[in-house]
């Protein structure tokens, strides 16, 4: 049977028209509606908001690019170069520009001396910067490396040989711990100064003058605005704004004095400060041993670094800024003051030591360094011979809370506001200090072992030198100080650096006279402890030695530091001042495990008050002759008794 074709469908053309017009007009009604919202957009973006967009393309076309600013010099006082600036090349590395890095830096090593350090250090730069930045690689660049270098240069694309300034200690270990040295910048400096556009700089300053002073010796950076294509390479450069250099700073160091200082150690370690006493400037400032700080600017080696570091004589520690120590007897001269001002002494009040001193109540004796004790002696005989039992019965009658209070005007217990990061604040004992640190109570034991610089006492050096300077110009405190003057341009005038007034610690000029008349006889009187110090000079000076037990002694048995093992023999100390009728230098000294005051500082220190008085810019030209001298000592003492 036949299969019936299928049934014919019937088109409705009509419709089909009317359905095609409705789909023709919803598809233009679209099409006019997404016109209508691009030109709304080109319109916002050409009309409304073309000032925006305009600037936004223009930053994108033109990059600021930092121009570092040279770096101010550092000079002495008498104009000597302490840091300067010295052209060097470096080894940078653009690796957009460098097909196989692994492979150029083999080819680098063979070139230059190249270590572990500064290839990590690259690598971890080159994780974090844009590929076309070029990166320093090593820097200091010697002359057969830079010449090598020039040779394979063809062989070597992305790779640069840029020439620089760097930093340059002429001095070197003589300054380091006063002028400090620079570092390569790192992420902990780019955050403490908070600034993006610092991240052009290499190097900070990292101690000494160079941090301190680090915002005005670096100077303002400046741009080169630099026209650049879509891939960010510069085509030209359409402005710059120059740099601004650092201000040139002048110290009041003397290098020629400073030179004096550690060579009067002959080896030894230790610290010394001379301050002139009229003004609170620093004069010199040694702290030994040393170290190179040039070793530092390119970036250290490990192997340098470690020998520094391990060294058990620390020349990193900057004995004068960080150290502390016992005073030992040289807190007797401001003991003494204390009692005058106080009114519980007179200058010829005397005190009887007969050796051993005891607390009311108390069988513990505290004994005086001369056995069977040195008789009745006023204040002059008390500084001239360190008599214990004067001070100690002196610091008991004063008490602790007074002694407190008179220290802390004198600047002890706290920084004397030197120019220089880190000072420490060292101890000034006090019941409040005892209470907080150790949970204890104050005892009157304390007290008798506070009256001779022992005990609880932490000074630094620049507290005895600010203290002795205070008495060389009559009771005034002046606040140490390194910088002398600036200078923010070569052709603009040195401008002095200004100081704070003075503050004056002893109301009554005599007062302070007694104490100088005692110092003037420890140098110069016939019982001196320092007299052979002073021997021969043709100047007066006037001084307190003093030694600051590490051990103890036992019994009634005496220490002799001579035959202890180094590291515990005493700590050797000396303070002191010249010329003693009108000072221009004051000085302190510690000498570590020297033995003794009198035997190890006192030398020391008049090594530099030579170099000063009888060599230096305080070169004293009517120095007093010897016999005049000692009469002049005599006529003092007297005087005071």
């Amino acid at each position: 049977m036949a299969r019936r074709p299928p049934p014919r469908r019937i088109r409705n053309h009509r419709l089909e028209t009317e359905q095609f017009r409705a789909r023709a007009l919803l598809g233009f009604a679209v099409m006019a509606l997404l016109l209508a919202l691009l030109g709304a957009g080109y319109f916002r973006l050409q009309v409304l908001a073309h000032d925006e967009y305009a600037t936004r393309s223009e930053d994108n076309r033109i990059k600021p690019r930092p121009v570092v600013p040279a770096r101010g010099l550092i000079y002495d006082r008498a104009g000597r170069l302490l840091a300067d600036n010295v052209p060097a090349y470096r080894l940078e590395i653009t690796p957009e520009q460098v097909r196989d890095m692994p492979a150029t830096l083999q080819a680098l090593r063979g070139l230059v001396a190249l270590d572990e350090a500064e290839v990590e250090r690259f690598e971890a730069e080159r994780r974090t910067t844009p590929r076309f930045r070029a990166l320093p690689l090593k820097l200091r660049l010697s002359e057969a490396e830079v010449a090598r270098l020039a040779v394979e240069r063809y062989r070597l694309p992305g790779v640069e040989v840029v020439p620089y300034l760097t930093r340059h200690y002429p001095y070197g270990p003589l300054m380091a711990h006063v002028v400090g040295y620079v570092g390569r910048l790192d992420e902990d400096d780019l955050q403490a100064l908070g600034d993006a556009k610092y991240a052009a700089l290499s190097h900070i300053g990292k101690t000494g003058i160079e941090r301190y002073y680090e915002e005005r010796l670096r100077g303002e950076i400046g741009y080169e605005y630099v026209e650049t294509n879509a891939s960010n390479r510069a085509l030209r450069v359409l402005r710059r704004e120059p740099a601004q250099p650092g201000a040139d700073l002048y110290l009041s160091i003397d290098a020629e004095l400073q030179k004096a200082m550690v060579d009067a150690f002959e080896g030894q370690h230790g610290a010394a400060v001379a301050v002139d006493p009229r003004s609170g400037e620093v004069l010199g400032m040694a702290s030994l041993p040393s170290y190179d700080p040039n070793l530092f600017v390119s970036g250290i080696s490990f192997k340098d670094f470690k020998a520094l570091n391990e060294d058990p004589a620390r020349p990193l520690f900057n004995r004068v800024v960080l150290g502390g120590f016992a005073p030992g007897s040289t807190i007797k001269p401001f003991m003494g003051l204390a009692g005058l001002e106080y009114g519980l002494r007179t200058p010829q009040d005397t005190t009887f030591s007969s050796g051993t001193f005891y607390l009311p109540g108390q069988s513990r004796g505290y004994r005086d360094w001369k056995p069977g004790g040195h008789g009745h002696v006023n204040l002059v005989e008390s500084l001239a011979q360190s008599v214990n039992t004067y001070y100690f019965k002196l610091a008991v009658e004063l008490g602790i809370d007074r002694i407190d209070t008179f220290f802390e005007r004198l600047g002890f217990g706290q920084r004397t506001g030197i120019d220089l990061v880190g000072e420490a604040t060292g101890v000034l004992p006090s019941r409040g200090w005892k209470r907080g640190r150790l949970g204890q109570d104050w005892y009157p034991g304390d007290t008798v072992n506070i009256g001779i610089g022992q005990g609880f006492w932490v000074v630094t050096p620049l507290q005895l030198a600010q203290g002795v300077a205070m008495l060389a110009d009559n009771g005034l405190r002046h606040r140490l100080h390194l910088l002398k003057a600036s200078q923010t341009g070569f052709d603009a005038p040195r401008e002095p650096e200004p100081q704070p007034a003075p503050v004056r610690v002893a109301e009554d000029a005599g007062h302070v006279d007694a104490v100088r008349a005692g110092m003037v006889a420890v140098m110069h009187g016939p019982t001196g402890s320092a007299r052979r110090a002073a021997a021969g000079a043709p100047y007066l000076m006037a001084g307190k030695t003093g030694t600051a037990q590490r051990v103890s002694r036992r019994g009634s048995a005496s220490l002799d530091p001579r035959k202890l093992p180094y590291h515990l023999r005493h700590q050797a100390l000396f303070i002191g001042y010249a010329p003693a009728e009108n000072p221009t230098i004051a000085v302190a000294v510690v000498v570590e495990h020297g033995g003794s005051g009198s035997g190890a500082a006192a030398p020391v220190a008049r090594r530099i008050l030579d170099a000063w008085i009888l060599h230096g810019e305080g070169a004293h030209p009517d120095a007093v002759p010897v016999a005049q001298r000692d009469a002049g000592a005599a006529e003092a003492a007297g005087a005071a008794r």
